[in-house]
Protein backbone atom coordinates (compact mmCIF):
# COMPACT_ATOMS: atom_id res chain seq x y z
CA UNK A 1 0.00 0.00 0.00
CA UNK A 2 2.09 3.56 -1.00
CA UNK A 3 -1.27 5.93 -0.51
CA UNK A 4 -4.02 5.87 1.85
CA UNK A 5 -7.60 8.17 1.60
CA UNK A 6 -8.67 8.99 4.79
CA UNK A 7 -12.78 11.01 5.30
CA UNK A 8 -12.34 12.13 8.73
CA UNK A 9 -15.85 12.91 9.32
CA UNK A 10 -17.60 14.67 11.72
CA UNK A 11 -19.82 11.59 12.74
CA UNK A 12 -17.96 8.61 10.48
CA UNK A 13 -14.63 8.30 9.67
CA UNK A 14 -13.62 5.90 6.64
CA UNK A 15 -10.26 4.52 5.22
CA UNK A 16 -9.21 3.45 2.55
CA UNK A 17 -7.07 2.21 -0.09
CA UNK A 18 -6.36 2.10 -4.04
CA UNK A 19 -6.02 -0.94 -5.49
CA UNK A 20 -5.52 -0.17 -9.26
CA UNK A 21 -8.72 1.14 -10.92
CA UNK A 22 -10.43 0.37 -7.53
CA UNK A 23 -10.55 1.52 -3.63
CA UNK A 24 -10.63 -0.86 -0.77
CA UNK A 25 -12.33 -0.30 2.00
CA UNK A 26 -10.77 -1.12 5.72
CA UNK A 27 -12.98 -2.67 8.14
CA UNK A 28 -12.63 -3.27 11.28
CA UNK A 29 -13.49 -6.17 14.09
CA UNK A 30 -15.28 -4.78 16.90
CA UNK A 31 -17.00 -7.61 19.18
CA UNK A 32 -18.91 -9.87 16.81
CA UNK A 33 -19.37 -6.66 14.35
CA UNK A 34 -17.31 -6.06 11.14
CA UNK A 35 -17.05 -2.49 10.32
CA UNK A 36 -16.29 -0.52 7.51
CA UNK A 37 -17.05 3.09 8.89
CA UNK A 38 -16.10 3.82 12.54
CA UNK A 39 -17.73 6.56 15.30
CA UNK A 40 -15.81 9.76 15.37
CA UNK A 41 -15.74 9.63 18.36
CA UNK A 42 -12.27 9.34 20.87
CA UNK A 43 -12.09 8.25 24.81
CA UNK A 44 -9.54 8.76 27.32
CA UNK A 45 -9.94 6.51 30.44
CA UNK A 46 -7.98 7.66 33.93
CA UNK A 47 -4.48 5.54 33.85
CA UNK A 48 -4.04 3.41 36.90
CA UNK A 49 -0.54 4.52 36.98
CA UNK A 50 -0.12 7.74 38.50
CA UNK A 51 1.55 10.39 36.13
CA UNK A 52 0.41 8.10 33.41
CA UNK A 53 -1.01 9.69 30.68
CA UNK A 54 -4.66 8.99 29.98
CA UNK A 55 -5.01 5.62 27.90
CA UNK A 56 -7.01 7.01 24.49
CA UNK A 57 -9.10 4.78 22.36
CA UNK A 58 -11.66 5.60 19.37
CA UNK A 59 -14.93 4.50 17.39
CA UNK A 60 -17.38 1.50 19.27
CA UNK A 61 -14.01 0.80 21.91
CA UNK A 62 -14.75 4.24 22.84
CA UNK A 63 -18.26 4.46 23.34
CA UNK A 64 -17.33 0.85 25.60
CA UNK A 65 -14.83 2.77 28.14
CA UNK A 66 -17.38 5.37 28.36
CA UNK A 67 -20.12 3.49 28.91
CA UNK A 68 -18.49 0.89 31.35
CA UNK A 69 -16.43 3.64 33.40
CA UNK A 70 -17.97 6.88 33.06
CA UNK A 71 -16.55 8.71 36.24
CA UNK A 72 -13.34 7.09 35.15
CA UNK A 73 -13.74 8.06 31.43
CA UNK A 74 -13.69 11.47 29.52
CA UNK A 75 -15.35 11.03 26.03
CA UNK A 76 -15.86 13.24 23.09
CA UNK A 77 -18.28 13.05 20.01
CA UNK A 78 -17.90 15.04 16.87
CA UNK A 79 -14.94 16.74 18.03
CA UNK A 80 -14.11 17.99 14.22
CA UNK A 81 -16.80 20.61 14.80
CA UNK A 82 -13.88 22.49 16.60
CA UNK A 83 -11.44 22.70 14.00
CA UNK A 84 -12.52 25.73 12.75
CA UNK A 85 -13.44 27.13 16.22
CA UNK A 86 -11.10 30.11 17.12
CA UNK A 87 -13.11 30.16 20.45
CA UNK A 88 -12.30 26.25 21.17
CA UNK A 89 -8.29 26.67 22.56
CA UNK A 90 -8.03 23.28 24.25
CA UNK A 91 -10.15 20.74 26.76
CA UNK A 92 -9.37 19.31 29.75
CA UNK A 93 -8.58 15.36 29.97
CA UNK A 94 -8.01 15.12 33.77
CA UNK A 95 -4.83 16.83 34.50
CA UNK A 96 -3.23 17.16 30.72
CA UNK A 97 -4.58 19.93 28.05
CA UNK A 98 -5.61 18.31 24.51
CA UNK A 99 -6.07 21.34 21.62
CA UNK A 100 -7.82 20.07 18.84
CA UNK A 101 -5.23 18.84 16.95
CA UNK A 102 -3.98 16.75 19.67
CA UNK A 103 -7.66 15.33 19.79
CA UNK A 104 -7.04 14.39 15.54
CA UNK A 105 -3.54 13.21 16.09
CA UNK A 106 -4.14 10.95 18.81
CA UNK A 107 -7.58 9.68 16.80
CA UNK A 108 -5.99 9.02 13.54
CA UNK A 109 -3.18 7.11 15.61
CA UNK A 110 -5.07 4.68 17.50
CA UNK A 111 -7.37 4.39 14.40
CA UNK A 112 -4.17 3.38 12.84
CA UNK A 113 -3.68 0.70 15.50
CA UNK A 114 -7.34 -1.40 14.93
CA UNK A 115 -6.55 -1.02 11.36
CA UNK A 116 -3.47 -3.39 11.81
CA UNK A 117 -1.59 -1.01 10.22
CA UNK A 118 2.52 -0.81 11.47
CA UNK A 119 2.31 2.25 9.28
CA UNK A 120 0.12 4.85 7.27
CA UNK A 121 1.32 4.59 3.69
CA UNK A 122 3.61 8.11 2.95
CA UNK A 123 0.61 9.35 0.32
CA UNK A 124 -2.48 10.74 2.11
CA UNK A 125 -5.53 12.59 0.27
CA UNK A 126 -7.54 13.61 3.02
CA UNK A 127 -10.89 15.06 3.12
CA UNK A 128 -12.22 18.81 4.24
CA UNK A 129 -15.48 20.26 4.02
CA UNK A 130 -15.78 23.11 1.96
CA UNK A 131 -17.38 25.26 5.14
CA UNK A 132 -16.46 23.98 8.48
CA UNK A 133 -19.06 23.55 11.10
CA UNK A 134 -19.68 26.02 13.68
CA UNK A 135 -20.31 30.05 13.56
CA UNK A 136 -17.92 32.06 11.55
CA UNK A 137 -15.74 29.52 11.08
CA UNK A 138 -12.03 29.97 10.42
CA UNK A 139 -10.86 28.38 7.18
CA UNK A 140 -7.18 28.89 7.61
CA UNK A 141 -7.13 28.18 11.47
CA UNK A 142 -8.96 24.58 10.40
CA UNK A 143 -6.38 23.71 7.47
CA UNK A 144 -3.40 24.62 9.68
CA UNK A 145 -4.91 22.03 12.55
CA UNK A 146 -5.02 19.32 10.55
CA UNK A 147 -1.22 19.71 9.59
CA UNK A 148 -0.24 19.64 12.70
CA UNK A 149 -2.54 17.10 13.54
CA UNK A 150 -1.01 14.91 10.75
CA UNK A 151 2.53 15.38 11.62
CA UNK A 152 4.42 12.68 13.44
CA UNK A 153 1.84 10.27 11.39
CA UNK A 154 4.69 9.05 8.95
CA UNK A 155 2.84 11.04 5.71
CA UNK A 156 5.14 13.13 3.35
CA UNK A 157 2.94 13.63 0.50
CA UNK A 158 -0.77 15.06 2.04
CA UNK A 159 -3.11 16.70 -0.38
CA UNK A 160 -6.17 18.38 1.25
CA UNK A 161 -9.57 17.24 -0.98
CA UNK A 162 -13.06 18.68 -0.89
CA UNK A 163 -15.36 16.27 0.49
CA UNK A 164 -17.90 16.70 -2.48
CA UNK A 165 -14.97 16.45 -4.83
CA UNK A 166 -13.40 13.13 -3.65
CA UNK A 167 -17.39 11.87 -3.87
CA UNK A 168 -17.32 13.50 -7.57
CA UNK A 169 -14.37 11.65 -8.79
CA UNK A 170 -15.28 8.34 -7.12
CA UNK A 171 -18.86 9.02 -9.27
CA UNK A 172 -17.03 10.06 -12.35
CA UNK A 173 -15.24 6.93 -12.84
CA UNK A 174 -18.60 5.17 -13.80
CA UNK A 175 -19.52 8.11 -16.77
CA UNK A 176 -19.10 7.13 -20.38
CA UNK A 177 -18.90 10.31 -21.62
CA UNK A 178 -18.53 14.25 -20.97
CA UNK A 179 -21.00 15.59 -17.90
CA UNK A 180 -21.61 18.91 -15.59
CA UNK A 181 -22.01 17.01 -12.16
CA UNK A 182 -23.53 18.50 -9.01
CA UNK A 183 -22.30 16.44 -5.94
CA UNK A 184 -23.87 16.96 -2.21
CA UNK A 185 -22.26 15.82 0.59
CA UNK A 186 -25.00 15.66 3.26
CA UNK A 187 -23.20 14.17 6.30
CA UNK A 188 -23.84 14.75 9.79
CA UNK A 189 -22.38 17.74 10.62
CA UNK A 190 -21.84 19.90 7.52
CA UNK A 191 -23.76 19.81 3.61
CA UNK A 192 -21.45 20.69 1.37
CA UNK A 193 -22.09 21.02 -2.32
CA UNK A 194 -19.39 21.39 -5.56
CA UNK A 195 -20.29 21.59 -8.98
CA UNK A 196 -18.00 20.07 -11.46
CA UNK A 197 -16.94 19.55 -15.54
CA UNK A 198 -15.72 15.98 -16.13
CA UNK A 199 -13.93 15.10 -19.09
CA UNK A 200 -13.26 11.91 -20.28
CA UNK A 201 -10.18 11.32 -22.44
CA UNK A 202 -7.13 8.89 -23.23
CA UNK A 203 -5.24 9.57 -20.66
CA UNK A 204 -8.03 9.55 -18.07
CA UNK A 205 -10.40 12.01 -15.72
CA UNK A 206 -9.99 15.73 -16.33
CA UNK A 207 -12.34 18.37 -14.63
CA UNK A 208 -13.13 21.59 -13.99
CA UNK A 209 -14.57 22.89 -10.63
CA UNK A 210 -16.91 25.63 -11.06
CA UNK A 211 -18.42 26.29 -8.13
CA UNK A 212 -18.40 24.88 -4.20
CA UNK A 213 -20.53 26.03 -1.61
CA UNK A 214 -21.41 24.47 2.11
CA UNK A 215 -23.08 25.37 5.28
CA UNK A 216 -22.22 24.21 8.57
CA UNK A 217 -25.91 22.23 9.24
CA UNK A 218 -26.69 18.70 8.70
CA UNK A 219 -27.67 15.45 10.01
CA UNK A 220 -27.03 15.89 13.19
CA UNK A 221 -29.27 18.94 13.64
CA UNK A 222 -32.26 16.73 12.59
CA UNK A 223 -31.33 14.51 15.64
CA UNK A 224 -31.73 17.45 17.23
CA UNK A 225 -34.99 18.56 15.86
CA UNK A 226 -36.47 15.25 17.30
CA UNK A 227 -35.23 15.31 20.92
CA UNK A 228 -36.49 19.62 21.21
CA UNK A 229 -39.98 17.91 20.07
CA UNK A 230 -40.45 14.67 21.77
CA UNK A 231 -37.53 14.30 24.91
CA UNK A 232 -37.35 18.04 26.09
CA UNK A 233 -41.08 18.70 27.12
CA UNK A 234 -40.88 15.39 28.65
CA UNK A 235 -37.68 16.87 30.66
CA UNK A 236 -39.28 20.17 31.69
CA UNK A 237 -38.38 22.65 28.58
CA UNK A 238 -40.56 25.56 28.86
CA UNK A 239 -41.24 24.33 33.11
CA UNK A 240 -41.65 27.46 35.39
CA UNK A 241 -40.37 27.60 39.04
CA UNK A 242 -41.09 30.17 41.48
CA UNK A 243 -38.12 32.82 42.66
CA UNK A 244 -38.52 35.43 44.97
CA UNK A 245 -41.74 35.48 44.84
CA UNK A 246 -41.83 34.99 40.77
CA UNK A 247 -42.56 32.90 38.27
CA UNK A 248 -39.67 32.47 35.98
CA UNK A 249 -39.09 30.13 32.81
CA UNK A 250 -36.50 27.18 33.28
CA UNK A 251 -32.65 28.35 32.08
CA UNK A 252 -32.62 27.27 27.89
CA UNK A 253 -29.21 26.47 28.47
CA UNK A 254 -29.86 23.20 29.91
CA UNK A 255 -31.96 22.01 27.25
CA UNK A 256 -29.38 23.44 24.74
CA UNK A 257 -26.69 20.77 25.60
CA UNK A 258 -29.05 18.34 24.25
CA UNK A 259 -27.36 19.03 20.84
CA UNK A 260 -24.78 16.35 21.39
CA UNK A 261 -25.31 13.97 23.12
CA UNK A 262 -21.78 14.17 24.77
CA UNK A 263 -22.19 17.74 26.03
CA UNK A 264 -25.14 16.35 28.48
CA UNK A 265 -22.45 13.84 29.50
CA UNK A 266 -20.46 17.05 30.99
CA UNK A 267 -24.05 17.99 33.00
CA UNK A 268 -22.93 14.82 35.04
CA UNK A 269 -21.29 17.45 37.57
CA UNK A 270 -22.94 18.06 41.33
CA UNK A 271 -23.26 22.03 41.04
CA UNK A 272 -25.54 21.38 37.95
CA UNK A 273 -27.35 18.95 39.43
CA UNK A 274 -27.73 20.64 42.54
CA UNK A 275 -28.87 23.81 40.62
CA UNK A 276 -31.99 21.35 38.67
CA UNK A 277 -33.15 20.08 42.20
CA UNK A 278 -33.46 23.53 43.31
CA UNK A 279 -35.34 24.34 40.58
CA UNK A 280 -37.23 21.47 40.64
CA UNK A 281 -38.07 22.14 44.05
CA UNK A 282 -40.47 25.53 43.34
CA UNK A 283 -41.79 24.08 39.79
CA UNK A 284 -45.09 22.76 38.77
CA UNK A 285 -43.15 20.24 36.46
CA UNK A 286 -41.25 19.13 39.58
CA UNK A 287 -41.24 15.27 38.31
CA UNK A 288 -40.09 16.22 34.72
CA UNK A 289 -37.03 18.01 36.18
CA UNK A 290 -36.37 15.47 38.33
CA UNK A 291 -36.53 12.83 34.93
CA UNK A 292 -33.73 15.15 33.55
CA UNK A 293 -31.76 14.48 36.41
CA UNK A 294 -32.54 11.01 36.58
CA UNK A 295 -30.86 11.28 32.69
CA UNK A 296 -27.73 13.08 33.72
CA UNK A 297 -27.12 10.83 36.77
CA UNK A 298 -28.10 8.08 35.40
CA UNK A 299 -25.84 8.51 33.12
CA UNK A 300 -27.39 7.07 30.29
CA UNK A 301 -27.23 10.14 27.33
CA UNK A 302 -25.64 7.57 24.52
CA UNK A 303 -28.68 5.30 24.83
CA UNK A 304 -31.15 8.17 24.37
CA UNK A 305 -29.27 9.21 21.59
CA UNK A 306 -29.29 5.81 19.74
CA UNK A 307 -32.99 5.97 20.41
CA UNK A 308 -33.32 9.03 18.44
CA UNK A 309 -31.29 7.71 15.81
CA UNK A 310 -33.09 4.74 15.31
CA UNK A 311 -35.95 6.62 14.69
CA UNK A 312 -34.95 9.36 12.61
CA UNK A 313 -33.50 6.13 10.55
CA UNK A 314 -36.76 3.89 10.60
CA UNK A 315 -38.96 7.12 9.43
CA UNK A 316 -37.00 6.35 6.07
CA UNK A 317 -38.68 3.65 5.58
CA UNK A 318 -41.77 4.09 7.52
CA UNK A 319 -44.92 7.18 7.87
CA UNK A 320 -44.61 6.58 11.59
CA UNK A 321 -42.37 5.37 14.31
CA UNK A 322 -42.75 4.50 18.16
CA UNK A 323 -40.58 5.96 20.38
CA UNK A 324 -39.84 4.49 23.07
CA UNK A 325 -37.08 5.32 26.01
CA UNK A 326 -37.00 3.73 29.63
CA UNK A 327 -33.43 3.62 31.38
CA UNK A 328 -32.79 5.20 34.58
CA UNK A 329 -35.94 6.70 36.08
CA UNK A 330 -36.78 8.24 32.64
CA UNK A 331 -39.69 7.14 30.82
CA UNK A 332 -40.24 8.66 27.38
CA UNK A 333 -43.00 6.82 24.82
CA UNK A 334 -44.56 8.32 21.79
CA UNK A 335 -45.18 8.20 18.08
CA UNK A 336 -43.20 10.46 15.95
CA UNK A 337 -45.21 10.84 12.20
CA UNK A 338 -42.90 12.02 9.18
CA UNK A 339 -45.06 14.60 8.37
CA UNK A 340 -44.13 16.01 11.85
CA UNK A 341 -40.25 15.07 11.55
CA UNK A 342 -40.50 16.77 8.05
CA UNK A 343 -41.99 19.87 9.38
CA UNK A 344 -39.46 20.13 12.27
CA UNK A 345 -36.84 19.99 9.99
CA UNK A 346 -38.42 22.64 7.50
CA UNK A 347 -36.06 25.43 8.25
CA UNK A 348 -32.84 23.15 8.06
CA UNK A 349 -34.43 22.21 4.69
CA UNK A 350 -34.98 25.75 3.39
CA UNK A 351 -31.13 26.25 4.51
CA UNK A 352 -29.37 23.15 2.58
CA UNK A 353 -31.92 23.96 -0.34
CA UNK A 354 -30.47 27.50 -0.62
CA UNK A 355 -26.98 26.42 -0.40
CA UNK A 356 -27.47 24.23 -3.47
CA UNK A 357 -28.78 26.63 -4.77
CA UNK A 358 -25.85 28.77 -4.51
CA UNK A 359 -23.67 26.45 -5.54
CA UNK A 360 -25.44 26.67 -9.17
CA UNK A 361 -25.63 30.31 -8.95
CA UNK A 362 -21.55 30.36 -8.57
CA UNK A 363 -21.37 28.16 -10.95
CA UNK A 364 -23.38 30.19 -13.79
CA UNK A 365 -26.17 27.47 -14.30
CA UNK A 366 -29.58 26.72 -14.43
CA UNK A 367 -30.69 23.09 -12.91
CA UNK A 368 -31.09 21.78 -16.53
CA UNK A 369 -27.60 22.31 -17.01
CA UNK A 370 -26.59 20.16 -15.00
CA UNK A 371 -26.31 16.31 -16.76
CA UNK A 372 -26.06 14.34 -13.40
CA UNK A 373 -26.80 14.61 -9.43
CA UNK A 374 -24.76 12.60 -7.12
CA UNK A 375 -26.14 12.09 -3.72
CA UNK A 376 -23.52 11.19 -0.62
CA UNK A 377 -23.56 10.70 2.98
CA UNK A 378 -25.52 9.33 5.63
CA UNK A 379 -28.47 12.35 5.39
CA UNK A 380 -29.54 12.06 1.68
CA UNK A 381 -31.14 9.09 2.72
CA UNK A 382 -34.07 11.21 4.20
CA UNK A 383 -36.71 11.18 2.24
CA UNK A 384 -37.52 14.68 2.51
CA UNK A 385 -33.45 15.61 1.69
CA UNK A 386 -33.97 13.42 -1.48
CA UNK A 387 -37.46 15.56 -2.44
CA UNK A 388 -35.32 18.69 -2.19
CA UNK A 389 -33.24 17.84 -5.67
CA UNK A 390 -35.97 15.80 -7.34
CA UNK A 391 -38.14 19.52 -6.90
CA UNK A 392 -35.04 20.67 -8.69
CA UNK A 393 -33.82 17.98 -11.44
CA UNK A 394 -35.69 15.54 -13.52
CA UNK A 395 -35.58 11.87 -11.04
CA UNK A 396 -33.30 10.02 -13.79
CA UNK A 397 -30.61 12.59 -13.42
CA UNK A 398 -30.24 12.14 -9.28
CA UNK A 399 -27.77 9.19 -8.69
CA UNK A 400 -27.07 7.72 -5.41
CA UNK A 401 -24.77 4.62 -4.40
CA UNK A 402 -22.26 3.51 -1.44
CA UNK A 403 -23.39 6.89 0.81
CA UNK A 404 -21.22 6.49 3.51
CA UNK A 405 -18.31 5.09 1.45
CA UNK A 406 -17.65 7.30 -1.38
CA UNK A 407 -16.03 10.06 -0.23
CA UNK A 408 -13.19 7.47 1.07
CA UNK A 409 -13.10 5.54 -1.87
CA UNK A 410 -12.91 8.72 -4.14
CA UNK A 411 -9.68 10.33 -1.93
CA UNK A 412 -8.06 6.61 -2.10
CA UNK A 413 -8.17 6.66 -5.60
CA UNK A 414 -7.03 10.40 -5.94
CA UNK A 415 -4.30 9.30 -4.02
CA UNK A 416 -3.40 6.70 -5.85
CA UNK A 417 -3.33 8.58 -8.96
CA UNK A 418 -0.18 10.38 -10.79
CA UNK A 419 -1.97 13.93 -10.23
CA UNK A 420 -2.94 13.74 -6.89
CA UNK A 421 -2.14 17.53 -6.12
CA UNK A 422 -4.32 18.72 -9.28
CA UNK A 423 -7.42 17.51 -6.83
CA UNK A 424 -6.35 19.83 -4.00
CA UNK A 425 -8.69 22.14 -2.32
Amino acid sequence: MHAVGIDFGTTNTVVAFPNGSLAEVQVFAHAAETLDALRTTLSFRRNPVQGGKPLADVGPWAISDFIEMPEETRFLQSFKSFAASASFSDTAVFTSRYRFEDLMHTYLARLREHAGLVAYPKRLAIGRPVTFAGTNPDDALAQRRYADALKGLGFEDVTYVLEPVAAAYFYAQRLTRDAVILVADLGGGTSDFSVLRFKKGKAGISAQALAHTGIGLAGDNFDFRIIDHVVSPRLGKRATYVSWGKELTVPKHYFASFSRWNELCLMRRPEVLRELRELARSSSSKDQLLSLVDLIEGGVSYELYRTVSRAKAALTEHESVPFRFKLSGVDISGKISRSNFERWIAPDLEKIGATADAALAKAGLAANDIDRVFLTGGTSFVPAVRRLFEARFPTEKIDTGEQLLSIAKGLALIAGSNEMEAWAA
